[in-house]
């Protein structure tokens, strides 16, 4: 056991100098950065809290807030989630996820997420109205994640995930890792303590037959060339959390958490939630994610505002146990546009 949690303090200790070296905060980065959907949290539970639950999350939404939380899972949890992101723009993401316990080898998890844009306009230069057909552009995210308890207050895990990203005739795929630990201590285990890096891995590169292009140079013949395409990072990213259990009595539950988030091509920002479950049926819940700028009309570079809020009902499959057939739905306030919506079904088995 000591080897385990020396093993994992080592890994934190890690964590934390890779992020002080590698994530400088600068604004000046913002936007040198690709691959930005997997910024995007596609699920319903944790996106209503604002993405605050780094330290206290658990079960299957832990492959988005922080891997380590899947490890608390005692069962199979089945989820489906779609959402209607920027409300008005008809951009769909459409998201599906497993998690397994097995055994005390601890817990597999399988995401899907894709973001489907509709049908857009092909045009051309000369025919910048449109040459009569249409392209859709595909992003998909996929991850493999494997995360363990590693004693009764310290949990680890990591996430492989693949990138794809495609147009009509580019693409662009890469690897991304994400890793992270919990741990949980207090007399009632109501204090808990969360980190997370997330999206480190290789730069990606768009490649395909659009980035060639037929000229005629100096009266010459029309030849086919083709144009290079720059590198981009991944959105790397590091999240600190911590979250408090308040004693409610059996049948009613609260819990306040925040986080705080140091991006790499973007603004830092800071996460605070409230959750509140009444007889593990019913949860509501409510956060706010706070960066520079974003209470400004003019200084706001995202379309988020920063209020979020959500709920879940749980109904019960057998009395007396876990399983539970759940829906969820959280709400991201936006402007402009009206809102980011996400309902889910959720299956504990």
């Amino acid at each position: 056991m000591r080897k385990y949690i020396k093993n994992l303090t080592s890994l934190a200790l890690i964590t934390l100098s890779i992020s002080i070296v590698t994530f400088g905060g600068n604004e000046q980065r913002i936007g040198q950065a690709g691959a930005a959907q997997l910024l995007i949290n596609p699920w319903a539970q944790s996106s209503g809290l604002g993405d605050a639950s780094v330290a206290n999350i658990s079960g299957f939404e832990g492959v988005f807030g922080n891997i380590a939380g899947t490890a608390r899972l005692n069962k199979t949890e089945l989820l489906f989630v779609n959402t209607n992101w920027l409300k008005g723009t008809d951009i769909k993401l459409n998201s599906f996820g497993i998690s397994q316990k097995i055994g005390d080898v601890g817990v597999i998890s399988l995401s899907v997420m894709t973001m489907d844009w509709g049908e857009i306009i092909k045009t051309t230069v000369s025919k910048p109205d449109g040459d009569g057909s249409t392209y859709r552009p595909n992003l998909t995210n996929i991850g493999v994640s494997y995360a363990k308890e590693f004693s009764n207050s310290i949990y680890g895990g990591i996430t492989v995930k693949v990138i794809s990203e495609q147009l009509s005739n580019l693409s662009a795929t890469g690897v991304a890792f994400d890793a992270g630990i919990q741990y949980i201590t207090g007399s009632r285990e109501q204090i808990k303590f969360g980190v997370t890096m997330k999206n480190v891995g290789p730069t990606m590169k768009v490649t395909g037959d659009g980035m060639a292009v037929r000229a005629n140079y100096a009266g010459g013949p029309i030849e086919t060339m083709e144009m290079r395409s720059a590198e981009y990072e991944m959105p790397s990213l590091i999240k600190l959390g911590v979250a408090y259990d308040f004693d409610l009595g059996d049948l009613h539950a609260l819990t306040l958490m925040g986080a705080f988030t140091e991006n790499s091509f973007s603004k830092n920002q800071f996460h605070g939630g409230l959750e509140y479950g009444f007889h593990k049926i019913l949860f509501l819940r409510g956060g706010y994610v706070y960066e520079d700028g974003i209470n400004s009309d003019i200084d706001r570079t995202t379309a988020l505002t920063g209020l979020t809020a959500g709920f879940s009902l749980a109904i019960p499959i057998k009395k007396g146990e876990d399983r539970a057939f759940a829906i969820d739905y959280s709400y991201r306030d936006t402007d402009p546009f009206n809102g980011i919506h996400s309902i889910g079904v959720r299956i504990s088995l």
